[in-house]
């Protein structure tokens, strides 16, 4: 269980990173990338205005931090992320949009819900995709994510447009439409079930109810004489896991701060001493429905996990692709520019020496005018005439004249290699040149290469190519 529950905070942690860069499932995966968040699990919370959407998740968290009011009050999604600490350690919640901030004071978050949306939606009716997200660390939660949906409407009311309405039913169903989400249908029980906004919603895209947990609220308020237990017992719309009630605060203890804590042992008295819901205590109630949800999200994360590990792979695979045919990032610093041209000389090194290593035509070609053409060269001289005996008697008394000698006419000796020597210029310079010529080649097709390896990603970079093309002149002055 531990190891799960260390799960669902990993899950947390991806769906923090999705959000920061800009995957977080209502915007209808236009991503050129697979999105993660579809494939992470997750609670969305669906309801229409005044069901008692809000209540129950405070009831769920054992604090009073959520905007209140008439109208449209959850104008962006909320990504409630709750984390169990150990006994007797302080309550903070925290933004990920102000990560060194903690609050402990819950007042001060729901002002903060309110601000953070009013910075994008303004002080209108609007309603935005982006959400807020927000981590609650307290001992008296379960791990467990919860994502808030602006409640459904069917009127359009001052200050919204008129489209409000499929406004928000569209953004609801990004989120529940996803084979990974437990849809959290909120009704309120004093309206008939045929009516309710999240079960027709729910049905839609979930039609056999596998995914979808049936919460009935405001059971205290219902007329004298009825009950819900045909809801409640799965006889008036029959779902796949078993219906919760919840009894929320009443709106007098709402204006007397009444303690969280207090109005959760105020719950669980009145399933046990209600005679009509007396056999149904064990299982109603909000706590009972934050561990049944967070028992729910560990098996789903386990049965995903495979699938989760498979796409983070896959992800990450074509990012180091699409990052390897971008290339890496060009530094402005001197540091980073000279650690450049070091990276543009080994690479042109290396290739170069692959060209005269062999398996490519380089090497073969230098040793080939060593081999043939220079000796081939040197074949068709005329030594056979230059060191003929007349010759060398010519040349000798050229440069000794008549002079007697101890050993041998040493300057007639000289004269005679010297212009032999002569004979090999023309075959030595040709093979000098024919050598040249393969290495200016081969030293242009390593450019090239080298070129390719950095500069194809960068085609509409001129200052870089201009800077690559310097430092590939000074490569070329050193060789």
């Amino acid at each position: 269980m531990a190891t799960m529950e260390n799960v669902i905070v990993l899950v947390n942690r991806i769906q923090r990173a999705c959000t920061v860069l800009g995957d977080h499932g209502g915007d209808g995966a236009a991503a050129s990338l697979p999105a993660l968040w579809e494939a992470l699990p997750s609670v969305a919370v669906v309801g229409g205005q005044s069901s008692g959407k809000s209540s129950v998740l405070e009831s769920i968290v054992g604090r009073d931090f959520l905007p209140r009011g008439s109208g449209i009050v959850t104008r962006r999604p909320l990504v409630l992320q709750l984390h169990k600490t150990e006994v007797g350690e302080q309550e903070y919640a925290e933004f990920l949009h102000a990560p060194r901030r903690r609050f402990t004071d819950f007042a001060l978050v729901r002002m903060e819900i309110e601000d953070e949306t009013d910075r994008l939606t303004g002080r209108s009716k609007q309603i935005s995709p982006v959400p807020i997200h927000l981590s609650i660390y307290s001992p008296n939660v379960v791990n467990l994510t919860l994502i808030d949906l602006p409640g459904l409407t069917k009127v359009a009311t001052e200050g919204q447009p008129e489209s409000i309405a499929q406004d928000i039913e569209n953004m609801v169903r990004l989120y529940v439409e996803k084979p990974n989400c437990i849809i959290l249908a909120i009704s309120p029980a004093n309206q008939d079930i045929a009516t309710s906004d999240a079960i027709k919603l729910a049905r839609d895209v979930d039609p056999s109810g596998e995914r979808t947990f049936g919460v009935l609220t405001k059971l205290d308020l219902m007329d004298k004489g009825t009950d819900a237990l045909d809801v409640l017992e799965g006889r008036a719309y029959k779902l796949q896991h078993p219906w919760v009630g919840i009894v929320n605060r009443s709106q007098a203890d709402i204006n007397r701060n009444v303690d969280m804590i207090i109005a959760r042992e105020k719950e669980q008295e009145f399933f046990h001493s209600s005679p009509e819901y007396a056999h149904l205590a064990s299982r109603m109630g909000s706590e009972y429905l934050a561990k049944l949800l967070s028992q729910q999200l560990e098996a789903v994360i386990r049965a995903r996990i495979p699938s989760i590990t498979s796409l983070i792979n896959k992800t990450i695979d074509e990012l180091e692709s699409e990052m390897d045919h971008l290339g890496r990032p060009i530094g402005s610093d001197a540091g980073a520019q000279l650690y450049l041209v070091l990276e543009l000389c080994r690479a042109f090194d290396k290739i170069f020496k692959e060209h005269l290593d062999g398996g490519r035509p380089g090497g073969d070609r230098i040793y080939w005018v060593f081999d043939n053409q220079l000796p081939a060269a040197l074949r068709k001289l005329p030594f056979d005439r230059h060191l003929s005996l007349p010759n060398v008697k010519r040349i000798v008394s050229q440069a000794d004249g008549y002079q007697p000698h101890l050993i041998a006419p040493e300057q007639g000796y000289r004269r005679l290699i010297e212009s032999g020597l002569s004979y090999f210029r023309g075959p030595a310079e040709a093979s000098v040149d024919a050598v040249h010529n393969v290495l200016k080649e081969l030293v242009r097709k390593s450019i090239g290469e080298t070129e390719v390896c950095f500069l194809v990603h960068f085609n509409s970079n001129l200052p870089l190519k201009n800077f690559v093309s310097y430092v590939f002149t000074v490569v070329i002055l050193f060789h």
